[in-house]
């Protein structure tokens, strides 16, 4: 059977783009699959609760959890507020063209492709040493807010701008205050656009790893503050499958958490975008 030879550009280019969407999708559902089938014999409640014995090679994630929970309270603590003001600030008081609104959205752009070790370094440097935080939830939610803010603020940015043409004028018009017009017309309008954005981020940061080891540290016990060390979901991932010989049952499984809390969040990013 001969292959047709007078086939067009156009099909041939639909052809391949379907093969690399279909190898892509094939991948992701082998490593799904995989983390599935590994997983689910150690997932129970008790596994939620209980607190990691024998380096985790048995018990549960109780302390794990709560101390993810606590990394991200802090780290959208931070990046919430500073991405939405700085994002009216380029919005509002900043030409799109200007050379300042140039060379801050190029800067946001560049800190967006910066590896996250880099800012696992820099949290270390900074937080740790140099503010004193040392080891700490506090130290490593921080460090995940200076990653995922370049993100969540062209995000925001790109929501609001498409809403601030359509309505400053008018609210200028009927003599609102700036704070009036930004709380009460341009965020909620373009609220979509910047729930998206957080939910994006949060799943971001909840997937970090390379930041973390840097910054709050292996201690697995439960936290009683965010000055405390604390162990992430991901750092306990690799702890398990990279340093606890016999740990690897409990890394698929607590794989297999990550991965549904994830699920969740991107799941409702697409609602909030649609």
């Amino acid at each position: 059977m001969s292959i047709p030879t007078n086939l067009s550009a156009e099909t041939w280019t639909t052809a391949t783009v379907y093969i690399c969407a279909a190898a892509v999708t094939g991948l992701f559902a082998w490593i799904v699959v995989d983390i599935v089938m590994a997983g689910i014999p150690g997932l129970s409640l008790d596994f939620l609760w209980r607190q990691p014995v024998d380096g985790g090679r048995s018990g549960g994630i109780g302390p794990i959890l709560v101390s993810t929970l606590a990394i991200l309270f802090v780290c959208m603590l931070l990046a919430v507020p500073l991405s939405c003001a700085t994002a009216i600030y380029l919005v509002e008081y900043v030409r799109p063209q200007s050379p300042s609104g140039r060379r801050l959205r190029f800067s946001l752009d560049i800190l967006a492709g910066v590896p996250s070790i880099v800012f696992g370094l820099f949290g270390n440097i900074f937080f740790c040493q140099l503010l004193g935080l040392g080891y700490s939830i506090a130290a490593g939610g921080l460090t995940l807010a200076c990653m995922i803010l370049p993100f969540m603020i062209r995000t925001t940015e790109q929501g609001l701008r498409q809403t601030a043409n359509r309505h400053s004028a008018g609210a200028l018009a009927l003599s609102l205050s700036r704070w009036t017009i930004y709380t009460r017309i341009l965020i909620p309008a373009a609220l979509p656009a910047i729930s998206t954005g957080l939910v994006l981020g949060l799943g971001r940061a909840t997937a970090e790893t390379a930041a973390l080891l840097f910054t709050s540290g292996y201690v697995d016990r439960m936290p009683e503050s965010v000055w405390d060390s604390g162990r992430a979901l991901s750092v306990h991932i690799y702890d398990l499958a990279m340093n606890v010989p016999g740990g690897t049952a409990n890394a698929y499984t607590t794989a297999l958490i990550m991965i549904g809390f994830l699920f969740v969040i991107y799941s409702v990013a697409d609602r909030l975008r649609k």
